[in-house]
């Protein structure tokens, strides 16, 4: 064969490659066009799977069809090709002890001798093109031949490798979309804020593009108002969509049962049955009572919430029943323990872990104690500026959030 020849087929295949939208087809025009030029009765591509396992026939020529057969990694001699990323001639497959007989038996073809090279670029193997039979001559393939097929697997190797990163970046671009999508939807299942003199104000700030985090606020008929912040384990999509169920259920349930404790008993059958296995939500719910300055809190598994009082003392209270999700009879049948509170014109704060084992500009763990510092030092501003405070003194450099960051605060005395 001359050496133009070679070169216009690098030439062609080249070009195709690098204009082609269908790589797939191009891919078995290349193969078809190959197993012509060096006269062999078959040609077959394989491609290495993503873990590396499983070599897949995907583009073939000639006397056999095998499209969509797979074989493993470590078989025959394609498979010793692409793990040891060199060439092959095997001239008679009777001799070779690596040959593998699976797919002769199952086309029914007999196989002689094999030409083989790796598809790969630099060091990242991508598969291998196999030819089989040489057909003129003594039907034995030469040392030249697997010199040219090893130039004309490289921009078949290259073109894969491209149209993969693409496909990638595709992929990650739709996700992306999708997530910005749904913390779009998260952020507008928050409460809008609200003018002073009302009393409840939240703050959320996600770890990630969506949270698995929530808080929210409505009034009731009678004038309280209902309130609750919860934190989905977890991260990502599984979490976000049990975080919009959680608050979903609490905002839809709370407007007609009006006691905290019943009202997560129910959320907590909800969610033991729905639920993926292993995940749970701790929740806090209230009522605020702004005529008799009272709260009435149940407390699922979360954070003690704070009781800021006018003296400048803080008060726990931590929860007594485990998360929502975790099993329905680990809660009486009545549901969540509830405690009463008399505000006395102090302020209580729900916050979720993100906030106390977030890191603090200084480099430490802000920690309970640092909490306590910021809402002491800004105590005489509304709370609204309470809570920017509070999130401002944490880290939001790249990475710097450990989890999502969520405040709310119910501030005594508005009635």
């Amino acid at each position: 064969m001359p050496v133009s020849g070679h070169l216009e087929l690098l030439a062609d295949l080249g070009q195709a490659f690098a204009s082609s939208l269908d790589v797939e087809r191009t891919l078995q025009e290349a193969v078809a066009r190959i197993t012509r030029y060096l006269d062999a009765a078959g040609g077959a591509l394989f491609l290495l799977d993503e873990t590396g396992s499983t070599l897949t026939c995907v583009a073939c020529s000639g006397d056999t069809q095998i499209t969509g057969m797979s074989i493993g990694a470590e078989s025959g001699i394609v498979g010793r090709c692409v793990r040891n990323n060199a060439g092959e001639i095997v001239r008679d497959v009777d001799c070779d002890p690596g040959f593998d007989r699976s797919v002769d038996k199952q086309t029914g073809y007999r196989t002689r001798s094999i030409l083989c090279a790796p598809l790969s670029v630099k060091e990242q193997r991508v598969g291998a093109i196999e030819l089989i039979n040489k057909r003129d001559g003594d039907g034995l393939f030469e040392v030249s031949d697997l010199s040219l097929l090893q130039v004309l697997c490289a921009p078949a190797a290259l073109a894969i490798l491209n149209a993969r990163m693409a496909l990638a970046l595709v992929e990650q671009e739709r996700i992306k979309r999708e997530l910005e999508l749904a913390a779009e939807i998260q952020r507008g299942l928050l409460p809008p804020s609200q003018a002073p003199p009302f009393p409840i104000h939240g703050r959320n700030v996600p770890a990630r593009t969506v949270s698995g985090d929530f808080f929210d606020f409505f009034a009731l008929p009678d004038g309280r108002i209902c309130f609750n912040l919860g934190d989905v384990s977890g991260k990502g999509m599984n979490a976000a969509l049990l975080m919009v169920k959680a608050a979903g259920l609490y905002r839809c349930l709370g407007k007609t049962i009006y006691a905290p404790g019943a009202l997560l008993g129910l959320i907590n059958a909800e969610v033991c049955e729905t639920a993926t296995r292993g995940m749970f939500v701790t929740m806090v719910g209230g009522i605020y009572d702004p005529a008799a300055d009272t709260v009435v809190i149940a407390n699922a598994g979360h954070e003690p919430p704070l009781h800021h009082d006018r003296n400048g003392g803080f008060t726990p209270l931590p929860a007594e029943a485990p998360p929502l999700g975790i099993g329905v009879g680990l809660t009486p049948d009545e549901g969540y323990p509830e405690t009463e509170l008399h505000l006395a014109g102090g302020t209580l704060y729900l916050f979720s872990d993100g906030v106390t084992e977030g890191y603090a500009r200084d480099g430490r763990p802000l920690a309970i104690e640092g909490l306590m510092q910021v809402l002491r030092e800004n105590a005489e501003l509304p709370l609204p500026a309470r809570l920017d405070a509070v999130v401002a003194r944490l880290d939001h450099g790249p990475g710097a959030l450990r989890d999502d960051v969520t405040i709310l605060g119910v501030d005594g005395g508005q009635g």
